[in-house]
């Protein structure tokens, strides 16, 4: 069956051969330098998609809420690891699960970790996060007040099991000096095990970003690394070099519902309540929100002359097109939208559609 025949209005397609290769290019790349692969999966957010990464050695991952946790415990994960400053809110939802599944938090103070050692039920492991420069969030790296506080804190409780220190160098996203950044990160986790190995000998350190593990050749003695928009990719992650655009494993398939020739201009039934709203901006000003590839009963194709999606609305897409494009598409044909941001377009779509007219899963759970 053509999977195109399938689709009525937007649909997120995925190919299983893409996706599968990227995640073993990263497991490799983790291999070759000793390191543990514990991706992110707040952009893949499927159980199906997470069964394919098993094949490849992965046994943890990491998700961005409980909510991430519970839809994928009980898979056989070893552990789940919480990638985000731990709410205090869900300590009874975080007992509820660990009744069945190994899991882990992140931890950014001292009333959290207090709060978790007085409320938990269960055993969990925890890492501290570090702010060794982007300014989000964690502790900062030299206040070793603060981390002392916190080790101690979970020394008084048996449920609390300190796993190391994390660092997303997030800022790998805007500033162009990734080995830069990623030896300011290297030198501070490097710090932070030399001061507390002697007192927790299995302690690990983990980076938690895709375009410094995508392009970085120097990772020191970090143990482990947990990148997430790796696993699709997308037009953001093309334009830092991290890969190539014919490495992106997710495409929108968006019907065509008006062609305007004087202008140039497709309109699409595709917008913001698919895509999302992230966009590129070229250097004349103009924004990007996706760019169109051609789908064919495989798959799809980068055309060789480049038509945008200029502008979206909640349903509507705008496409400034190119000759090509527009002299062979017509109204009721799809057209493939490589995504600006592959894990908003994910999260917001909530299903996927192979390439062989299999629907996968997602943890939103949108009706297929």
């Amino acid at each position: 069956m053509d999977y195109r025949s399938l689709i009525s209005s937007p649909t997120l397609l995925i190919d299983e051969k893409i996706c599968r290769a990227n995640i073993k290019k990263m497991a490799d790349k983790a291999s070759l330098h000793q390191m543990e692969l514990i991706p992110h999966w707040k952009t893949a957010q499927s159980r199906t998609i997470g069964n394919w990464a098993k094949d490849y050695g992965i046994r943890q991952i990491t998700a961005s809420s409980i909510r991430q946790a519970a839809y994928m415990s009980n898979q056989g994960w070893e552990n789940i690891h919480i990638a985000f400053p731990f709410n205090v809110r869900e300590i009874p939802r975080l007992n509820k699960i660990t009744e069945s599944q190994s899991i882990s938090v992140q931890i950014v103070n001292t009333f959290t970790i207090s709060k978790l050692a007085e409320e938990l039920k269960n055993s969990i492991g925890f890492m501290i996060e570090i702010d060794a420069g982007y300014g989000r969030t964690g502790v900062h790296m030299s206040d070793f007040g603060k981390i002392d506080e916190i080790l101690r804190i979970a020394a008084g409780s048996d449920k609390l099991n300190f796993i190391g220190f994390y660092i997303h160098p997030g800022h790998t996203y805007y500033m162009p000096d990734k080995e830069g950044i990623y030896h300011e990160t290297r030198q501070a986790l490097a710090m932070l095990k030399s001061k507390y190995q002697a007192q927790f000998e299995s302690l690990k350190t983990r980076i938690g970003d895709t375009p410094g593990c995508a392009v970085a050749h120097d990772f020191g003695d970090i143990d482990e690394m947990g990148p997430g928009n790796f696993v699709f990719y997308d037009l953001m992650q093309a334009d830092l070099k991290s890969c190539e655009k014919s490495d992106i494993s997710v495409a929108l398939a968006v019907p065509v519902v008006d062609i305007i020739p004087e202008r140039n201009e497709i309109l699409v039934h595709g917008g913001g309540v698919h895509l999302a709203k992230d966009f590129l901006q070229r250097e004349d000003g103009q924004k990007i929100f996706g760019e169109v590839v051609l789908l064919n009963e495989k798959g799809w194709e980068i055309p060789s002359e480049t038509s945008i999606v200029k502008s979206i609305s909640q349903e509507h897409g705008l496409i400034k097109a190119s000759k090509e494009l527009l002299e062979q598409v017509k109204v009721g044909d799809l057209l493939g939208i490589l995504p600006v941001h592959s894990c908003m377009t994910a999260d917001a779509m909530g299903a996927y559609l192979s390439l062989t007219g299999e629907w996968v899963d997602h943890a939103e759970k949108k009706s297929f």
